[in-house]
């Protein structure tokens, strides 16, 4: 019985010849990770410990990104214990105001993560890194505190699922939709600690942005990890970025899938997640009356990058946003801040009436920059859309694509970029 690829990358980690889906591993890590909000407490759990160093300087991120620049006393507590420790152990990889950016999407453009790794994070969408070829999941502060301590960290091998993705997207199609689709076909439960493994000949047409996003949001189906083949562009996007080696594992031919799906990309069509679950999707066409908006929120750690912001551009180049709709951009890190400066992205957002934040997490969780009232909806780009989740617990989210996101911040309603005319 042959082993699927995030099995083959969690046996090599536990220097074993093989593992099978429900064993108890010790795995050796190549990084952990932990952002303003979780790093406290994992740094506080430290002080327990009767080894108060860390296992590598190198090996760990501490990005300031939720409530950055901070928004009140608490976090502004919060991030000086942060880089109080970062300076006492020397943290190579300490991100702060000026370097930060939205930990899921710094992290893969510093080069710190590439295929093979394994990686743990005290955030849950640490599974982007599985775009990459990569092993990554959430966990809890104490875990990444035992991590930050020993480098190692104890895992059950998850069982795994296989999408088979064929076809192409069409234009306005993108990864979002993709997992949004996927995410309604199996349910915020559907992946429940299994591994979501992607393949296909349709993986080619996904671009590395699509892949984040996808692996991005394994979590909200309940996924342990989601995880994509090393092909070309990966291969491509790693030597860019980073100076480090990587390695590429390939699921075996007889792997053991609990469940098989063929998703023909082709055939997908813009998709919104209404409150409160993402799993509550309908495609733009079933959407029959007027959703009418109150904000747009387009970036996070899932649609932050500088395809998301290109696209949402290109929609609103020459148009304005509706009077009495919010429209907030926030680029993911500062290089792609920078980039769409230069581009003239942010020129083309303003004009149209759209306010741009620096990097931050904001909104996402309902901190800061975007915060909603009572009886106020949001469409998002962002991954949740739990009650509460951007603000009053009588607010709504609706997640969606940069595309979808854009084209509703100028019709004030949910809407397709078709039905601009685009």
């Amino acid at each position: 019985m042959g082993m699927t690829m995030t099995q083959k990358i969690l046996a090599a980690a536990a220097g074993l010849d093989k593992v099978e889906a429900g064993q108890l591993i010790e795995a050796d890590l190549n990084l952990v990770l932990g952002n303003d909000i979780t790093s406290p407490v994992a740094i506080h759990e430290m002080d327990k410990f009767k080894q108060n160093t860390v296992f590598d300087k190198d090996k760990i991120a501490l990005v300031m990104d939720h409530f950055i620049p901070n928004k009140d006393i608490k976090s502004a507590e919060h991030c000086k214990c942060v880089r109080e420790f970062a300076a006492k152990h020397e943290i190579s990889n300490y991100f702060d105001v000026g370097q930060m950016g939205i930990e899921h999407a710094l992290l893969p453009e510093q080069g710190l993560t590439v295929a093979g790794d394994v990686i743990i994070g005290a955030d849950s969408h640490t599974c982007t890194y599985g775009a990459l070829g990569a092993f990554s999941t959430g966990v809890g502060s104490t875990d990444m505190a035992a991590g930050m301590a020993t480098g190692k960290a104890w895992f059950k091998v998850p069982s795994a699922i296989k999408f088979n993705l064929i076809g192409k997207p069409s234009k306005w199609v993108s990864g979002k939709d993709v997992i949004l689709h996927i995410i309604g076909l199996i349910g915020v439960d559907g992946a429940l600690y299994r591994s979501m493994e992607f393949t296909g000949e349709g993986v080619a047409n996904l671009s590395m942005d699509d892949r984040f996003t996808i692996a991005n949001m394994a979590i909200e189906a309940g996924g342990k990890n989601g995880i994509f083949p090393v092909d070309e562009q990966t291969i491509a996007y790693m030597k860019e970025h980073s100076a480090r080696e990587y390695k590429i594992y390939e699921a075996d031919e007889d792997a053991v899938y609990d469940e098989e799906y063929t998703i023909d990309l082709s055939a997908l069509k813009s998709t919104v997640s209404f409150p409160h679950l993402p799993e509550n999707t309908k495609t733009i066409d079933e959407i029959t009356e007027d959703i009418v908006m109150d904000q747009v929120v387009i970036g996070s750690c899932t649609n932050g990058r500088i395809s998301d912001l290109r696209c949402a551009a290109e929609i609103l180049n020459g148009r304005q946003v509706k009077k009495g709709i919010r429209c907030i951009v926030i680029p993911g890190t500062q290089k792609i801040y920078l980039q769409a400066l230069e581009e003239g992205l942010l020129k083309t957002f303003i004009e149209a009436g759209a306010i741009v934040s620096t990097p931050t997490c904001g909104p996402c969780l309902g901190g800061y920059m975007g915060v909603l009232a009572e009886g106020e909806r949001c469409i998002s780009t962002t991954n949740r859309n739990f009650v509460g989740r951007m603000g009053h617990v009588k607010s709504e989210v609706y997640l969606a694509s940069p595309a979808v996101a854009a084209a509703s911040a100028v019709t004030g309603k949910i809407s397709a970029p078709e039905e601009l005319g685009l």
